[in-house]
């Protein structure tokens, strides 16, 4: 089990280094174009212009280094209305993944086959492995829908589907002879809901609504909360569930994700197909701020020497010279040529 566990997969991840290509972006941020173009090419159509591509995720790369080091914690320990929106969804999409209950389960699924009257060992593995193979399937088939139906759909069934299944798991503590398949009915299809939507989307949300400007630094705490949850979630597990009996458990937790979905429904934007300044000026309409796109705007601006412009000169207007005063030539007296004779 541990070679399993801990062994197989550090064998796995260090073999496929030697056929796993580089990030383009890390190949770029490491002065290393040319071998970046060469891993674009695989991925884009022949004859493609992958060089825009480069210039690209150079200028990204230039403009978060800009921001990480020009922003501080400020923005987001005290955030204006437009921040503050963005981090309540990216923020709370994260802490919400954890909410719904996934971890916990994962790791308590023996006891709950076991109080729903699976007490088989190799009954339990084998139960156990199906439920891991259909959660992986399902997160291969949520990755092609993310991209077609979106996100925002995705995560609404997701949760209903989430809240549907929890609630036939308390049913299966309830029944009779049927708890057992109901049990592991419910459980495969919670699996199959939260690998849907939640389980990838609850990662890509967050990196898709924050700002560049603080984008490091929010997901840092999304991160941080989502693990938070995880931990508070797995550690009240066994104790919550043993006070309020499992029924009444997993009819909370379906309660849970019906509160979630709400919450969901409100406030989560559709990210599909939208680039990032398109987020900035989303959250800064339903807000009325527009500091993050004024804040923005500054931020680059003065990196960007395209968008800087040299003053134009001043012309100052002639000076017009001051007339002066000339006394108009007298005429010589009419002796005067008597006088120079005389001289």
């Amino acid at each position: 089990m541990f070679s399993l566990g801990a062994i197989l997969p550090c064998f796995v991840i260090y073999f496929s280094t030697f056929v796993m290509p580089e990030s383009p972006r890390w190949l770029v941020a490491k002065n290393r174009e040319g071998e970046a173009r060469e891993v674009l090419k695989m991925i884009y159509p022949d004859g493609y212009d992958v060089g825009v591509i480069v210039n690209e995720i150079k200028d990204t790369i230039e403009k978060e280094s800009i921001a990480e080091h020009a922003v501080g914690w400020d923005v987001i320990l005290f955030p204006s209305p437009a921040f503050k929106r963005m981090l309540m969804v990216g923020v709370g999409t994260a802490i919400a993944q954890q909410a719904v209950g996934i971890d916990a389960i994962q790791y308590f699924l023996v006891y709950i086959l076991s109080e729903s009257g699976i007490e088989s060992r190799n009954a339990q593995m084998l139960i156990l492995v199906v439920l891991g193979l259909i959660k992986l399937g399902v997160i291969v088939i949520a990755g092609h829908l993310f991209d077609r139906k979106g996100r925002r759909p995705l995560i609404m069934v997701s949760l209903l589907g989430c809240a549907v299944s929890l609630f036939i798991v308390s049913m299966s503590f309830i029944g009779g002879a049927s708890s057992e398949a109901m049990a592991i009915f419910g459980l495969a299809l919670y699996l199959a809901f939260f690998s849907i939507g939640m389980g990838p989307g609850a990662w890509l949300i967050p990196s898709e609504v924050f700002s560049t400007m603080i984008r490091a630094k929010a997901m840092s705490v999304a991160t941080f909360m989502n693990r938070v949850t995880a931990t508070i979630m797995s550690s009240t597990f066994l104790s919550v569930a043993q006070a309020m009996s499992w029924s009444g458990f997993f009819i909370m937790m379906s309660i849970v994700c019906l509160i979630i979905l709400a919450w969901m429904y409100v406030y989560l934007p559709e990210t599909k197909g939208r680039p990032l300044e398109d987020m900035s000026q989303y959250f800064a309409e339903i807000t009325g701020d527009r500091s993050i796109l004024e804040a923005e705007e500054t931020l680059y601006r003065r990196d960007d020497p395209s968008e800087f412009r040299a003053p134009e000169p001043v012309v100052q207007p002639e000076r017009q010279q001051p007339k002066r005063n000339v006394a108009p030539e007298r005429p010589p007296p009419e002796d005067a040529h008597v006088m120079g004779t005389m001289a």
